[in-house]
């Protein structure tokens, strides 16, 4: 009886709780004639309502029930379904999780009858029930059918949990080395003569290798032959050639039955470039000689699985000791973990947080670590050599290599994100680690998990919890065992040796594994809560150490900071809950000498470190900074105490802008490295000259207030020279600087001079004081008359000198001449005087010129230190920061008076005005540009890392690497010539200097 109009049914309200989506439609579908015998049976809509997707199911049920031979085979697939739970649950269950294996019965309607037995072989059926579930099969399109009706089944016991995801990928695996032994007999039976010329081994890799093969894969292999007794060795390669490409193309090729997959043989030696079959011995020499390590790892999957298996089984034993040797290889750890960044980053960033497999929290972090751990401790310890990813981390966990609770949770994760990789493949058997964005597609694959209430935010919900704790745990995986080596554990759980723990530093790049022992020592033994929050930091520090070029510094400089502050209650606070604080800390403390030195001379700094928004990092305001030390200098008694203070504030900040310029340039987990090189140098010189003038400020004000009280018997001004004045000191500069004077009413000038002098030595004097802050030396020697020249002048001093003796020379200096410090109105009388010395109305005449490129010659040939490369030497060096500087000036010189963007004492602001202007071509600018801010930034990593300021690249190997490391280049230690990443830095340093100096001879030198 129909419902009243406007009243649903009760059948449409039955559907509705069943959990069908589209009601109306299964109504239809019930009414349909070919359900006739089942449509009122209470138990065939139970069954509906318990697939993954009821509406799929009862359409795919009812295009099978149609496609059937007749109504005796209709009818005998109906009474099956009711009267068998087993089919019932099985049939159904894959119908409505999978479209594709739907289409497949609809083309073939009597492969139901694969699912109707129910006996002990068929819950869990190895290769040799696939072999005979495939023997019928004679050619490539039969081959897909019965392929296809094994999957059947398999996907059968996976949807209605008979299987475990673990037990469904080796039963896919098992399947997929039937294929290959069934694709291998028929490209054999095509080809007699080939067969009986070569032995043809198929060694499968990946995941096929492992035991753990998905839905949809391409089936990784590697071939290798032997010639048959008696057979010429050249040609029984060939005829294993066209064997194995055959097998190839029975697999791969689209047929009317569609493809089974992909055979990828690009693991081979030398990949796709590569012969496709070699001969044992030629394997052999390949990876003797030329195998990177990402090929050893691949090799930890290595299985023989069709074709001639002695000769497999023979192919990996030959080569298992060099898998088991590999991570002795130099960079071994760095390798893999660049590796698996390049991975990641390959994948489009509108993806990548959809991304299943290679996304981060996803099934390749846990492969990876996983393997890596193997091939580090599988050298001493056979039990952990499985392919299988679950059975190695179950190998790892039982022999102490990895944490029991790290395992299960990690165990439980990879289960999880598997079935879910299942289930999306399974719907249309298409190769994809994408997740859906569709909803009905989230609300399928929540389902068929078991997850009925709200599906797709518990999938969602599921699947991120499971990913964080992946991210969270595949970094740890490798240092908390070193932790429970040298801590109490409770009785009975595995513990690393002492042995392994060293094995296993060595391997992550410490230089000295057992000074790393001792530290961890120190910071995490014992039963107090420091030491189990340190056991708690640890295992996250050391991977961030790790990815230095000096691990063994960050550990020990740790170790100093906690020592120093582990009393305080807020540290280790900070460093647990603020995740940012803890990694920027290991950065910074693991980047080079400088920036640690400025924290352990007040460790308090780490708090800087924090304030998760970055505002911690961000460097301060020259207002900012020069209110906070003038309002010290008030308290201070003294002149001395007044500067101690500044000197404090200025290596504080200096510790800011080193800290945020490393972490800036490292990036961290959530954030990048900054891309733009320029902008970091822009950042680094201005606070680090803000930081200079507000120091300044403070220690004039200070010596004021200590000789004369509040008022200076005259006016004075410290006027910014050279990098200073161009807002681009590094940190190791000097101040360059000029002093000004003029005597207020009343004050004669010998009294005026006689102050003058007292303010400029004095301010020398307690800028230099020894102390724990860093000395800021004052360089005046730009003054007029150099050395031999007073260092304080009048006004009216400077205005007589420059009338009368100036030299073009100076002219150029006073380019970068900015007020910084003192009486501004002063300094700005002494900018005006200037002005038309620097930028001369019509320019600078043709003598003028020639002497500046006389003087840049003679600069060249006189000052480069003896024995310096010329191509490495980043201030007189070609292309370096001179070259770029002098050509830029020489511009404002002849241009500045008609052009009022090149009056700037900054040099990439000049640079730019001058491209505007087109006085130099946008290309030429740019070249230029890239030069400068390359040699700023080599000069500012050489005093990050060494402590101290230099022009070139250092020699030592370590700290070369730590340059590559800020720079941008791979992450790892490395030895002196030896690292790929630091051989690249230096050429691109070349290459780019270079450019730059062809610029400069045509824009300089007129060349």
């Amino acid at each position: 009886m129909a419902a009243a109009p406007g009243r649903r049914s009760s059948t449409f309200t039955r559907l509705l709780r069943h959990g069908f989506t589209d009601p109306s439609a299964a109504e239809r579908l019930l009414q349909s004639a070919e359900l006739e015998p089942v449509r009122a049976d209470p138990v065939f809509l139970e069954a509906l309502g318990a697939t993954a997707d009821p509406d799929l199911a009862l359409l795919g049920l009812v295009r099978l029930v149609e496609a059937q031979d007749g109504r005796t085979a209709q009818r005998e697939l109906l009474d099956t379904l009711i009267a068998a739970k087993p089919l019932r649950d099985r049939l159904l269950g894959v119908l409505g999780a999978s479209e594709a294996l739907g289409d497949h019965l609809a083309r073939h309607p009597r492969d139901w009858q694969a699912l109707v037995t129910y006996e002990a072989q068929d819950l869990h059926p190895g290769v040799e029930e696939f072999e005979r579930g495939l023997a019928e099969a004679t050619d490539p399109v039969s081959l897909r059918v019965a392929y296809r009706r094994c999957l059947l089944s398999i996907a059968a016991r996976d949807v209605c949990g008979t299987t475990d995801v673990a037990q469904t990928a080796a039963e896919l695996a098992d399947l997929a080395t039937a294929t290959l032994r069934a694709a291998l007999a028929i490209a054999r039976a095509a080809a007699p003569d080939d067969a009986a010329a070569a032995r043809l081994a198929v060694v499968a890799m990946g995941k096929t290798g492992g035991h753990e093969l998905n839905y949809v894969s391409d089936v990784d292999v590697i071939f290798v032959c032997e010639p048959a007794e008696g057979a010429d060795e050249a040609k029984a390669v060939q005829a294993a050639t066209r064997l194995a490409s055959h097998l190839m193309r029975i697999c791969s090729e689209t047929t009317v039955e569609g493809s089974i997959w992909p055979v990828d043989a690009n693991l081979r030696p030398e990949g796709r470039n590569g012969p496709l079959v070699r001969t044992l011995a030629s394997h052999l020499a390949y990876y003797q000689r030329w195998a990177k390590t990402w090929e050893f790892q691949a090799l930890l999957k290595a299985r023989p699985v069709a074709g001639d298996i002695p000769l497999g089984e023979e192919y990996v034993a030959t080569l298992a000791p060099l898998v088991w040797h590999a991570a002795e290889r130099e960079n071994f750890v760095p390798d893999v973990q660049k590796m698996r960044r390049r991975v990641v980053e390959n994948i489009p960033a509108a993806e990548i947080e959809r991304e299943l497999k290679l996304g981060p929290g996803g099934l390749r972090d846990v492969e990876f670590a996983v393997q890596l751990l193997q091939l580090v401790h599988g050298r001493a310890d056979a039990s952990l050599r499985s392919g299988t990813t679950l059975d190695a981390l179950k190998a790892l966990a039982s022999g102490g290599y990895v944490g029991r609770a790290d395992a299960e949770q990690l165990d439980h994760a990879y289960r999880f994100l598997r079935s879910m990789e299942h289930r999306i493949q399974l719907y249309r058997l298409r190769r994809t680690h994408l997740v859906p964005e569709e909803e009905a597609d989230l609300r399928r694959i929540g389902r068929s998990l078991g997850l009925r209430t709200d599906p797709v935010t518990t999938l969602n919900r599921e699947w991120k919890r499971h990913a964080s704790v992946v991210r969270r745990l595949h970094e740890k995986l490798f240092y908390r065992p070193l932790l429970d080596a040298v801590a109490q554990l409770a009785p009975g759980e595995a513990r690393l040796s002492p042995d392994a723990a060293r094995e296993r530093l060595v391997a992550l790049g410490y230089a000295d594994p057992a000074a790393a022992l001792r530290h961890l020592e120190a910071l995490a033994s014992g039963v107090t809560r420091k030491a189990a929050i340190q056991r708690t930091l640890l295992p996250v520090l050391l991977g961030w150490f790790a990815d230095s070029a000096d691990p063994d510094a960050g550990l020990l400089n740790f170790r100093k900071v906690s020592d120093a502050l582990g009393k305080t209650p807020w540290y280790l606070r900070l460093l647990r809950d603020e995740g940012a604080a803890a990694e920027n800390l290991a950065r910074v403390l693991s980047a080079g000498r400088l920036a640690p030195d400025l924290l352990m001379r007040a460790p308090e700094a780490v708090a800087l470190l924090g304030d998760g928004d970055g505002g911690g990092l961000a460097p301060r305001s020259r207002a900012h900074l020069e209110q906070e030390i003038l309002a010290a200098v008030r308290r201070a008694d003294g002149g001395e105490q007044a500067v101690t203070t500044a000197r404090g504030v200025r290596r504080r900040e200096l510790f800011r802008t080193a800290a945020t310029d490393i972490v800036a340039s490292y990036g961290t987990e959530e954030t990048p490295a900054v891309a733009d090189q320029g902008a970091l140098v822009d950042l680094v010189g201005g606070a680090v000259s803000d930081l200079t003038a507000a120091t300044l400020a403070g220690t004039l004000r200070a010596v004021v207030r200590d000789k004369w009280g509040d008022t200076l018997p005259i006016r004075f001004a410290v006027i910014g020279m050279g990098r200073f004045g161009g807002h681009e000191l590094g940190y190791g500069s000097d101040a360059d600087v000029l002093f000004v004077h003029e005597p207020r009413d009343g004050v004669g000038e010998q009294e005026a001079v006689q102050a003058a002098n007292t303010v400029v030595s004095e301010m020398r004097r307690l800028l230099q004081v020894p102390s724990a802050d860093p000395p800021l030396l004052i360089d005046a020697d730009l003054r007029p008359e150099g050395k031999s020249g007073p260092l304080a002048r009048s006004l009216k001093s400077y205005e007589a000198y420059y009338r009368r003796w100036s030299l073009v020379w100076e002219s150029q200096a006073l380019l970068r001449a900015e007020p910084v410090a003192g009486d501004e109105d002063l300094g700005r009388r002494f900018t005006e005087l200037i002005d038309p010395l620097r930028y001369p109305a019509e320019g600078l005449g043709e003598d003028a010129v020639r002497e500046i490129r006389r003087l840049k010659a003679r600069m060249e040939s006189e000052r480069m230190p003896r024995g310096a490369d010329r191509t490495l030497h980043t201030k007189l060096g070609r292309g370096g920061l001179s070259d770029v500087e002098w050509t830029v000036q020489l511009l404002q010189l002849r241009h500045g008076w008609a052009e009022p963007g090149l009056r700037t004492t900054r040099t990439r602001a000049a640079l730019a005005a001058a491209c505007a202007a087109e006085l130099i071509s946008a290309e030429d600018a740019a070249i230029l540009d890239e030069a400068w801010v390359l040699a700023t930034r080599v000069r500012n990593a050489v005093m990050l890392v060494r402590g101290r300021a230099g022009d070139t690249f250092p020699s030592d190997g370590r700290e070369l690497a730590a340059v590559g490391r800020y720079l941008g280049y791979g992450p790892g230690p490395a030895e002196e010539e030896q690292a790929p990443h630091t051989g690249d830095m230096l050429d691109d340093y070349r290459r780019t200097t270079r450019r730059a100096r062809a610029v400069v001879e045509t824009l300089f030198y007129g060349a």
